[in-house]
C-alpha cells in the first residue's frame, strides 16, 4: 500500500510538472511567434497556394521594356525660387511689438518632367515651375541644362518647358482614352531626390476630381481649372509631380500630379493628368502662346440616383445640366435644363469631370455631336463651342520678336469687351504669360492689363510693342488688374 501510494505521489508530482512545463512552453511560444513568423516571413521561399490564382502580372506584362523606354525620358527639375527666412528687428521695440520685415532667402522647388520631342519640349507641372526663377533640368544620363518656360497653364496644372538640345529620348504619347480599371502602368519619376525611380500600380478609377486646383488665380480672377484625374496607386511621392504615367508599352498616358495623403507621403492613391488632355495643351502653346478654352456653357453635376431613375437609366453615368448660359454654345444649341449628356461623340461621359475634361480638349469654334437623354429619350444635338467671351475666336498670345518686349518676359493677349466693359477701360494689353524678364523683377503679376506706358494709351498688345521699340531709359506703367485695384510700376531699358 506504501508503495502505490508513493507510487501515486510521484506520478502526481510529474503530472504536475508536466503540466506546468507544458503551460510554460506554451506561453513562451507564443510570446515569441511573433518575431519567429515576422523572420520566417523576411527569409521564407516562395509560398505555392493551390487551387487560388495568385496576384501577379499576367505572362505578356513586360514592365522591364516599359520602364527601359521611360526612364530616359524622364528628366529631374530644379527650380530656384525667392522664400521668406527669419524675420529681422531694427531695434528691442521692434521685437516687443512685432514690428518687422522678412528677409528673402533663395530656395529651391524639384520635381519631374517628360521629353515629348527630340529638340528638347518638356512637359512638367504648372506648380513645379510656377514661381520658380532660373531652372535646371538634369537628364537621366546627368546632362545638365537650362531651360525656359515656353508656356504655363494653371487650370490643368501644366507647363512646356525648352532646354536648347537635339536627338534626346522622347517618349510616344499613348491613348488615355483607352484605359482601364485594372490595367498596370508604371510611374517613373524623381521621388526625394531619387533619380530615375520606377514603381507599379493598376489604374484605380478615372474622372477623378480632388478639388486640388484653385479657383481663382492670384491676381484674383476667376480660372475654370480641369480635374479628370486618373486614379493609381503606383507609389508616388513629393518629387514625382510632373513625372511620367506610362502603359507597359512605354508610351505616356498621363502627368503625376498629386496624392492623397495625411502625411505628405504616399498614402496609397496618386493622380495623374490625363495624356489626351496633355496634347492639347502643349499643341496650344506651341500654335497659339497660350491655351484655347472652350467652353459649352452649363452649370452641371454628377447624377444621382433620383435624376437617374427619373431619365429611365441603369446607372449613374452622365452630367446633368443643372442651368444653361443666355449666351452660351449649349444654348444655342438647344441644350436644356436637366437633361443629361451621354456622350460626347463616341466617347461615355461617366461624371461632370470627365465632361470638362472632354470639353477641354477642344477649341473654340469647334463642333462636337452631344448624345443626351432628354426626359427618357436619346438625342443627338451638334454643339459649336464659345470660349469665355461668347465668341468662336481663338485668342493668340502676341510674342513679338522686339527686343524691348522680349526684355520685360511676357505674353501679350487682347482683352475682352467684358473686362473693358467690367473695368472701364477702352482697351489694353493683358500679360497672359510671365517668365523671367523686367516685369516679373519689378512685381508684376500675371493676369495684369497694360494700359498706359509713358502716359500713351494702350489699346493692343502691338502698341506695347510700337511704344517700346525706340524707348530707352526710364518707363512707367499703368494698369490694372481683373479685380479692379490699380497699379503703377516703373523699370528701365
Amino acid at each position: 500500500m506504501k508503495t502505490i501510494r508513493k507510487f501515486l505521489g510521484v506520478f502526481s508530482v510529474a503530472l504536475l510538472g508536466a503540466g506546468a512545463a507544458l503551460t510554460i512552453d506554451h506561453y513562451y511560444l507564443k510570446a515569441s511567434a511573433n518575431y519567429l513568423a515576422e523572420a520566417s516571413i523576411r527569409n521564407a521561399a516562395p509560398v505555392k497556394f493551390v487551387g487560388l490564382k495568385p496576384m501577379m502580372p499576367e505572362s505578356n506584362t513586360d514592365f522591364v521594356s516599359a520602364a527601359q523606354k521611360g526612364i530616359p525620358a524622364v528628366v529631374y527639375i530644379e527650380s530656384k525660387v525667392q522664400m521668406e527666412g527669419e524675420r529681422s528687428y531694427n531695434s528691442i521695440w521692434d521685437y516687443f511689438y512685432g514690428q518687422s520685415k522678412p528677409n528673402m532667402i533663395e530656395g529651391e522647388v524639384s520635381g519631374s518632367g517628360v521629353i515629348v520631342s527630340a529638340d528638347g519640349y518638356i512637359v512638367t507641372n504648372n506648380h513645379v515651375v510656377d514661381e520658380g526663377g532660373k531652372i535646371k533640368v538634369i537628364l537621366s544620363d546627368r546632362k545638365e541644362y537650362t531651360a525656359k518656360i515656353v508656356g504655363k497653364d494653371p487650370e490643368t496644372d501644366l507647363a512646356l518647358l525648352k532646354i536648347d538640345a537635339s536627338d534626346l529620348p522622347y517618349i510616344q504619347y499613348g491613348n488615355s482614352d483607352d484605359l482601364q480599371v485594372g490595367q498596370w502602368v508604371l510611374a517613373v519619376g524623381n521621388p526625394y531626390n531619387l533619380t530615375s525611380t520606377v514603381t507599379a500600380g493598376i489604374i484605380s478609377a478615372k474622372g477623378r476630381n480632388i478639388d486640388l486646383l484653385p479657383q481663382e488665380a492670384s491676381t484674383s480672377h476667376k480660372i475654370f481649372p480641369i480635374e479628370s484625374y486618373i486614379q493609381t496607386d503606383a507609389a508616388v511621392n513629393p518629387g514625382n509631380s510632373g513625372g511620367a504615367l506610362i502603359n507597359t508599352s512605354g508610351e505616356l498616358v498621363g502627368i503625376n500630379s498629386a496624392i492623397e495623403t495625411n502625411t505628405g507621403s504616399f498614402a496609397g492613391y496618386s493622380f495623374a493628368i490625363p495624356v489626351n488632355l496633355v496634347k492639347k495643351v502643349v499643341a496650344d502653346i506651341l500654335q497659339y502662346g497660350n491655351v484655347q478654352r472652350a467652353f459649352i456653357g452649363v452649370n452641371i453635376s454628377d447624377v444621382n440616383e433620383t435624376e437617374a431613375k427619373s431619365a429611365g437609366l441603369n446607372n449613374m453615368n452622365g452630367a446633368y445640366i443643372n442651368g444653361v448660359t443666355s449666351t452660351g454654345a449649349a444654348k444655342l444649341a438647344g441644350i436644356k435644363e436637366g437633361d443629361i449628356i451621354l456622350k460626347v461623340g463616341n466617347q461615355d461621359v461617366i461624371s461632370a469631370s470627365s465632361l470638362n475634361e472632354i470639353v477641354g480638349r477642344y477649341r473654340p469654334g469647334d463642333k462636337m455631336n452631344v448624345t443626351l437623354n432628354r426626359n427618357g429619350d436619346q438625342i443627338e444635338i451638334p454643339v459649336v463651342l464659345r470660349n469665355l467671351d461668347g465668341t468662336t475666336e481663338v485668342v493668340t498670345a502676341t510674342n513679338t520678336s522686339s527686343v524691348a518686349i522680349n526684355e520685360l518676359g511676357v505674353s501679350l493677349t487682347p482683352i475682352s469687351d467684358e473686362e473693358k466693359q467690367c473695368l472701364h477701360i477702352d482697351g489694353g494689353a493683358k500679360v497672359s504669360q510671365l517668365t523671367e524678364g523686367k516685369l516679373k523683377d519689378i512685381g508684376v503679376k500675371k493676369g495684369f492689363i497694360i494700359t498706359k506706358i509713358d502716359r500713351q494709351r494702350v489699346k493692343s498688345p502691338k502698341d506695347i510693342s510700337n511704344i517700346l521699340d525706340d524707348k530707352s531709359g526710364g518707363v512707367l506703367v499703368e494698369g490694372v488688374y481683373p479685380n479692379g485695384m490699380r497699379m503703377y510700376y516703373a523699370f528701365g531699358l
